[in-house]
C-alpha cells in the first residue's frame, strides 16, 4: 500500500455534501453512488483508491477482493460491524471511523428514551391520535432517586451518564477498559456486572458488538435484576438477546423497553416492535443533521490528511501505521523494516521467533509500532502480495513468525542520546542493530561484527560476508559494476570476526549476474531497501 497516493474515492451511501466538498478540495476524484447494487458495487470498486460508507453499504471480504487499488475504508460513524475488518487487515486495507462524530446525538436519543420509558410518551401520544383520553393508564415514574447502569463507559455512555445525573438519577456502571478512578470524575460507581443486575431501575447498554458482549444481556441476568427494569439499547443490535428481552416483557420481569437497533434491521420478527411496553426507532442514533454533517465533515478530513501525508486519525486496524506520519517515528519505522529484512535474508528464515530489543529513552514507547515494521520487512518478498504496517502482524503471525518486544532506557554511546533498534533470530547468531541518523536508517552491527562508520539502510544494496586478507572481492565487484555501467555509491566495511568481515556496498542499480563474485566471498546478498 503506497500511503499518500490516494486518487479515487467513492462514496456509496448518502452522506453531507461536505464530505464530497472536502475530498474534492483536498485534490481528490469522488465519485457519489449511494443505494448501490451487491453487483453494482462491486464493479464500481475496482479502480477505487478509497471508499467512504455509513451503515447501509456492507463491505465484505468479497468487496476488498474485488477492491484492486483500495488502500482505505473510511466509516462516516462509530461502529465498524458493517465492515469485515479481519478482511480489510488481511489484504492491507486501512480501516477507520469518525468515533466522536454522533457521540452527542446518541447520547441524547438514549436520554430521550429514558425518559419516555418512564412516562410512556410514545404510547399516550399514540393513544391521542386514536381519539382517546387516558390519563389513568399511562400512569408514569419519576427519575428522581432511580439508578441508571450504564453498561460502556465510553464516549457516548459518559455523555449519557452526566445528562441523566441533571434529572436527579444515581449512575453505576460496568467497563472493562475503563478505570473506576476515570468513571468517578464523572460521576459513575463502577460495580462487577453481578452487582449491578439486583441495583438498577435502568439499564442502558453502549459497548460494541464482539464476542463478549453479544447477549450481554440474556435469561440469566434478567433472572437476576429487579422486576420491572427497563432496558434501553441504542448501541448495537444483538447486545441484549431480542428472545430473552421478549421473554422477560410477556412476564413482566422486563417493565419495558427502547430499541433503536436490532439484530436484523429491519427486524422481519415484529414480536418486540410490536409489544405494547417497547418503544422503537429504526436507528436513528446518528440520524441528525448535527452529527450527519460531523461525520461527513471528520473522515473527508482524515482521508485528506492521510493523502497528502498529513497524518492519520480514527484508525481501526493500524494503529502502528498512524505513527507512520509522524516525522520523528518515520525514520524509525524505515530502520525496523529494514533491519527486519536484512535479518530474513542473512538468516535464510521467516519462521521462528524474533527479538526486537529498542535501547534508549526516546525509544520507550516506540516497541508498539517498531514491531509491525519489522515483521513487514521479515515478510518481504514473500509469496505474500503486499506486506504493509496494517496487516504485518496478523501474515507474521499465520507465517509461524513470532515477533516480540523488549526495552531498555540504557542504549551504549555514541547512540546513547538517539537509542539502538536490535533484532536477533532466536536460536540462532543471526542478530541485526541500526540506528537513525538524521533522518536516515543506518546499520551499526551484524552478527556481531560492527561498523565502525555505520552503513546506510536504503536503496540497492549489496552484503557480503569475505575473508578480511583476501582484497579481492570488492575489485571483482568494482569490475562486474564497469562492465554493465553501473556506479559504486557507498562502501563499508566491519570488523573482523572469525577472521572475515562483513561488506556493504550501496549500488546504482541492483546487478543482474553475481556468477564472477561468488567464488570470492563467503556469502552476498542482494536487497532494495
Amino acid at each position: 500500500m503506497a500511503l499518500g497516493k490516494l486518487q479515487k474515492v467513492l462514496i456509496s451511501d448518502s452522506l453531507d455534501p461536505c464530505c464530497r466538498e472536502i475530498l474534492q478540495a483536498g485534490g481528490l476524484r469522488v465519485q457519489e453512488k449511494p443505494g448501490l447494487s451487491k453487483e453494482e458495487l462491486l464493479r464500481e470498486i475496482r479502480d477505487c483508491d478509497g471508499l467512504i460508507v455509513r451503515s447501509a453499504t456492507k463491505v465484505t471480504a468479497e468487496v476488498l477482493e474485488a477492491a484492486e487499488r483500495l488502500q482505505v475504508v473510511g466509516r462516516a460513524g462509530t461502529g465498524v460491524d458493517n465492515v469485515d475488518v479481519e478482511a480489510a487487515t488481511r489484504k492491507g486495507v486501512l480501516v477507520m471511523n469518525t468515533p466522536t462524530g454522533n457521540s452527542l446525538s446518541a447520547a441524547e436519543l438514549t436520554c430521550g428514551m429514558i425518559l419516555c420509558l418512564a412516562r410512556q410518551i410514545p404510547q399516550a401520544a399514540a393513544s391521542m391520535k386514536e381519539g382517546k383520553w387516558d390519563r389513568k393508564k399511562y400512569m408514569g415514574m419519576e427519575l428522581n432517586g432511580k439508578t441508571l447502569a450504564v453498561l460502556g463507559l465510553g464516549r457516548i455512555g459518559r455523555e449519557v451518564a452526566t445528562r441523566m445525573q441533571a434529572f436527579g438519577m444515581k449512575t453505576i456502571g460496568y467497563d472493562p477498559i475503563i478505570t473506576p478512578d476515570v468513571s468517578a470524575t464523572f460521576g459513575v460507581e463502577q460495580l462487577p456486572l453481578e452487582q449491578i443486575w439486583p441495583r438498577c431501575d435502568f439499564i442502558t447498554v453502549h459497548t460494541p458488538l464482539l464476542p463478549s458482549t453479544t447477549g450481554l444481556l440474556n435469561d440469566s441476568t434478567f433472572a437476576k435484576c429487579r422486576r420491572g427494569v427497563q432496558v434501553v439499547n441504542c448501541a448495537r443490535g444483538g447486545i441484549v438477546d431480542e428472545g430473552a428481552l421478549l421473554r422477560a416483557l410477556q412476564s413482566g420481569q422486563c417493565g419495558g423497553a427502547a430499541l433503536d437497533v436490532f439484530t436484523q434491521e429491519p427486524p422481519k420478527d415484529r414480536d418486540l416492535v410490536n409489544h405494547p411496553n417497547v418503544i422503537s426507532c429504526p436507528h436513528l442514533g446518528a440520524s441528525t443533521r448535527e452529527a450527519q454533517s460531523r461525520c461527513g465533515k471528520e473522515i473527508a478530513m482524515q482521508i485528506v490528511d492521510m493523502a497528502t501525508g498529513k497524518g492519520l486519525t480514527g484508525v481501526v486496524n493500524g494503529q502502528a501505521l498512524s505513527k507512520a506520519f509522524a516525522p520523528q517515528t518515520k525514520p524509525w519505522i524505515a530502520l525496523a523494516r529494514a533491519l527486519g529484512t536484512v535479518l530474513h535474508t542473512v538468516g535464510k528464515q521467516v519462521q521462528g521467533s524474533v527479538q526486537v530489543c529498542t535501547l534508549g529513552t526516546p525509544l520507550r514507547e516506540a516497541g508498539s509500532y517498531l514491531t509491525p515494521a519489522v515483521a513487514a520487512g521479515m515478510l518481504a518478498g514473500g509469496t505474500q502480495k503486499e506486506v504493509t504496517l496494517v496487516n504485518a502482524t496478523l501474515l507474521a503471525q499465520e507465517a509461524g513468525l513470532k515477533v516480540t518486544t523488549t526495552h531498555s532506557d540504557v542504549a551504549p554511546e555514541p547512540d546513547s542520546s538517539t537509542g539502538l533498534v536490535q533484532v536477533s533470530l532466536q536460536g540462532t547468531p543471526h542478530q541485526v542493530t541500526g540506528t537513525v541518523q538524521g533522518s536516515t536508517p543506518v546499520l551499526r552491527e551484524i552478527n556481531g561484527a560492527t561498523f565502525k562508520q555505520p552503513a546506510p539502510l536504503s536503496g540497492p544494496l549489496l552484503i557480503y560476508r569475505a575473508k578480511a586478507s583476501d582484497p579481492t572481492a570488492l575489485a571483482t565487484l568494482t569490475g562486474l559494476l564497469s562492465k554493465v555501467g553501473g556506479q559504486l555509491q557507498s562502501y563499508h566495511s566491519s570488523s573482523t570476526v572469525a577472521g572475515e568481515q562483513w561488506s556493504i556496498v550501496g549500488l546504482s542499480a541492483p546487478l543482474s549476474n553475481l556468477s564472477e563474485l561468488k567464488p570470492r566471498v563467503t556469502e552476498v546478498f542482494q536487497l532494495h531497501l
